[in-house]
């Protein structure tokens, strides 16, 4: 069951050409987001480590020479006689201690920084420490010379280098490493060894960043060629559903066009059928007008002739078409008095059938300032004779009162026309919006009549599509609190 869920949940979606693309954009964009966010990790641990190292191994040379150095003082010093060829050794000793570091790539300078009597010495030979031990070593004077910056570096420390007698060391930009080592043999404070070295390990965390760009470049390789391959075979998927949609958006577009043809070929049938009794019933009387004429009625008769033919024509001219051109009903030429066109039909239509007074009876309420509107006159007659044919039909009741009244509103210039009827109403089922919020009782096929005549549920769906679709009018229906219902179409002028 959850299973089903997540694919029909996944299934409403459409995964489109544009929409891999910007997937696999935005996954190499990230994958080399990532190679450069990791190359930067790893760029700033190997500095970090290399800037610690370089430090760790720095000191660790200045101890290990400050405590040969301090060896050689002390055993210069436990001896208490000695032969010049002697002396001549430890000076040696100590000039090759010194040449030792010198010789080496990364020691800049080195040398020893001694006190005595309140006076400075600088011994970075082994004839100067020969001299120093026989008071013969001329003190710092202040000169500029080789170890100028070793002296500055001692006397901004020497206070603090004899109270705590620990390792100072400083860096220049990251990499230039000067370091003060106090000078102690016997455990008697002298002075300091200064050393300046430059370590250099970039060697090494060269190595390793060129390593993790092989790996990374290797590893976006084989990712690119991942998603390029996933790429071409998901847009080839995509481009076949695509071309299978466009095939079935075609042969559904054709099977649309067919079924509005039919629709269309089936409503214009039942439209004509629906208008057939009318046109009988229209000649009819004008076989009986005819048979009347004399010479004291022959004007009436041959205005309500003339106004008959030419509903006749409209019905002859309505079957010439599937849907009527829309300015042939409504156009500016047409000039139609609705209160007119309501007292002909009800005084030449309903009320000259012989059963008119056992069946129904007509009250009027028509506002004589209404306006004229640019609507066929007979538009109006199929609009408005189907309405009143509908309270005859469905009154069930042996005498139906039908009241049309029309009225006209200056202030939003708009007129309304009601039919309504005492009988027993629309069925509440009719009275239900249906499609597009179309009240059923206005749909196809929708009728109050038991029988599924041909001809059924036709009546009230023509009026709505010529009054609301054709001329734009609003159109309700509603029962009456006192039985009955009323038909209400509302125009803009």
């Amino acid at each position: 069951m959850l299973r089903e869920k997540i694919l029909n949940k996944v299934s409403q979606y459409r995964f489109e050409i544009r929409h891999i693309t910007i997937f696999f954009t935005v996954l190499i964009l990230f994958q080399i987001i990532l190679a450069i966010v990791q190359k930067s990790t790893l760029d700033n641990f190997l500095n970090e480590t290399q800037g610690w190292y370089q430090k760790h191994s720095a000191e660790r040379l200045a101890i290990v020479t400050s405590t040969s150095m301090e060896l050689l003082f002390e055993n210069l010093y436990l001896m208490e006689s000695i032969t010049e060829n002697e002396e001549r050794q430890f000076v040696s000793s100590l000039s090759i201690l010194f040449k030792q570091q010198l010789i080496q790539k990364s020691v800049e300078d080195i040398c020893l920084i001694l006190k005595k009597k309140h006076r400075i010495y600088i011994i970075d030979t082994g004839p100067k420490l020969r001299d120093y031990l026989h008071n013969e070593l001329e003190p710092y004077n202040g000169e500029s010379n080789n170890h100028d910056a070793a002296i500055n570096l001692y006397l901004e420390h020497k206070d603090a280098m004899r109270a705590e007698e620990v390792i100072f060391s400083s860096v220049e930009e990251q990499k230039t490493f000067s370091i003060l080592v106090p000078f102690v043999p016997n455990g008697e404070y002298l002075g300091v060894l200064f050393i300046k070295i430059s370590p250099n390990f970039s060697f090494f965390t060269n190595e390793v960043s060129n390593s993790f760009n092989n790996v990374a470049i290797v590893y976006s390789i084989l990712i690119m060629a991942g998603l390029i391959a996933i790429f071409f075979v998901s847009s080839q998927a995509v481009k076949e559903r695509n071309e299978a949609q466009h095939q079935l958006f075609e042969e559904h577009k054709e099977n649309l066009k067919k079924q509005i043809r039919l629709e269309k070929e089936s409503l214009f049938t039942k439209r004509i059928y629906h208008t057939h009794h009318k046109a009988e019933k229209i000649i009819g009387f004008i076989k009986e007008d005819i048979r009347q004429i004399n010479a004291d009625n022959i004007e009436d008769i041959k205005h309500r002739v003339v106004t008959y033919s030419n509903f006749i024509s409209r019905i002859i001219y309505d079957m010439k078409w599937y849907d009527q051109p829309l300015n042939t009903i409504i156009n500016p030429m047409f000039r139609t008095n609705i209160n007119e066109v309501i007292g002909f039909i009800m005084n030449y239509v309903f009320l000259r059938i012989s059963s008119k007074n056992e069946m129904f009876d007509f009250e009027t309420n028509l506002d004589p300032k209404l306006p004229i509107v640019n609507v066929n006159e007979f538009i109006v007659w199929e609009i408005l004779e189907p309405l009143i044919q509908n309270s005859i039909d469905h009154g069930k009741k042996d005498s139906i009162r039908i009241k049309v009244t029309t009225k006209y509103d200056q202030a939003t210039n708009k007129s309304v026309i009601e039919i309504a009827d005492n009988g027993v109403g629309v069925a509440k089922e009719l009275l239900v919006e249906g499609e597009n919020g179309v009240k059923k009782v206005f749909l196809e096929n929708e009728s109050t009549k038991k029988n599924d005549g041909a001809n059924s549920g036709y009546g009230c769906y023509i009026a709505y599509q010529m009054a609301a679709v054709r001329c734009g009018w609003k159109v309700d229906v509603e029962n009456l609190p006192e039985g009955g219902c009323k038909f209400t179409m509302v125009i803009t002028h």
